[in-house]
């Protein structure tokens, strides 16, 4: 019940933002454009297009870009789902829960791979991923993807978390606010993106338990994906072209132009969090992800069957989710 009255808070929150308007004049021109992502570097891809002018440069000066970030993807979908936002960056977890439910969204690119680390207290006695027994791990939202890649991590070594008869608690938490919890010794570690396992590690001794290349799928798994909602695509296709246009060469700059990247997402952060990031921690998270536009659908997949099997959605099939067809187009 609690978690229900949350997301029905924030429903109404994205409303407000909405506002009364559907950025679209009375003779159906479209006069904005509304792109959600989040305050982590798993959204490098975003936060560069944004910086660097890309989205402006690619729909044109008639059409104003209207960006929001969202803590985490619960949020995130139910901006979707509201018209506070049309497209944007978010996990696949929370894509694909909403998508079962209703399949209005549709997953158009990826984004990044990776960029997820499992952190534990440098006071507490966990070697091991089979030491969180007993233990309460922070995730930035149930149901997310970091939620989903920690039940992969302890199913491999035979344990469950408490909502499924186990025994390791998990609890919901922004990522920029986990620092907090580790101090206050609240929580025994975290499933957290980028950068915030370095700002953990190196501000308040958080040591890696197991890093990005062996969290969950590895390298291989798909954390930051683009979705778009299926009102824009059938009505303004060409929008979502425009888009997908900047993603890519956000995607290409930061491959090319790493620490100039670094730099833009530093600032970018400050500026949304408040928080001081390191330049050199940056550089160094930065290491702990692939900024892509491809997408390993047998991940997602495997995502999809983990959250049946906790209970978040009544199926696994995906059938229509991800759809690369303007990818592809924009890509030739």
């Amino acid at each position: 019940m609690k978690k229900r009255t949350f997301y029905t808070l924030f429903a109404l929150l994205g409303i407000i933002l909405a506002g009364c308007g559907s950025g679209e004049t009375s003779t159906g021109e479209k006069t904005e454009v509304k792109i959600g992502y989040f305050p982590n570097l798993t959204h490098v891809a975003t936060i560069v297009a944004l910086e660097k002018g890309f989205f402006a440069e690619a729909f044109g000066e008639d059409i104003e870009i209207n960006a929001q970030t969202f803590n985490n993807g619960g949020v995130f979908m139910e901006g979707m789902a509201t018209n506070a936002i049309e497209i944007g960056t978010v996990g696949p977890g929370p894509a694909m829960n909403f998508y079962l439910k209703d399949p209005s969204y549709h997953i158009i690119s990826g984004a990044v791979n990776g960029g997820a680390v499992l952190v534990v207290r440098s006071d507490s006695d966990i070697q091991t991923v089979a030491d969180l027994d007993g233990k309460r791990i922070a995730i930035p939202v149930i149901g997310g993807t970091q939620d989903i890649m920690l039940r992969k991590a302890l199913q491999n070594v035979n344990l469950q978390t408490s909502d499924n008869g186990g025994t390791v608690e998990m609890i919901s938490a922004a990522p920029a606010d986990t620092t907090t919890l580790f101090v206050q010794k609240d929580v025994d570690g975290a499933a957290i993106p980028e950068p915030w396992a370095q700002v953990l590690e190196s501000q308040v001794s958080g040591r890696t338990l197991l890093d990005w290349d062996e969290f969950a799928w590895g390298k291989e798994s798909t954390s930051t994906v683009v979705v778009a909602h299926k009102e824009l695509i059938e009505s303004h296709p060409e929008y979502v072209e425009k888009y997908l246009q900047a993603h890519i060469k956000a995607v290409q700059f930061i491959q090319n132009e790493p620490v100039e990247s670094q730099e833009i997402v530093v600032n970018h952060l400050k500026k949304l969090t408040g928080k001081e990031i390191d330049l050199d921690e940056l550089a160094a998270a930065m290491e702990n992800l692939t900024v892509t536009y491809e997408v390993n659908e047998e991940v997602i997949q495997e995502m999809a069957t983990i959250s049946k099997d906790a209970g978040y959605s009544n199926s696994d099939d995906l059938e229509g989710l991800i759809d690369f067809s303007f990818l592809e187009k924009v890509l030739k």
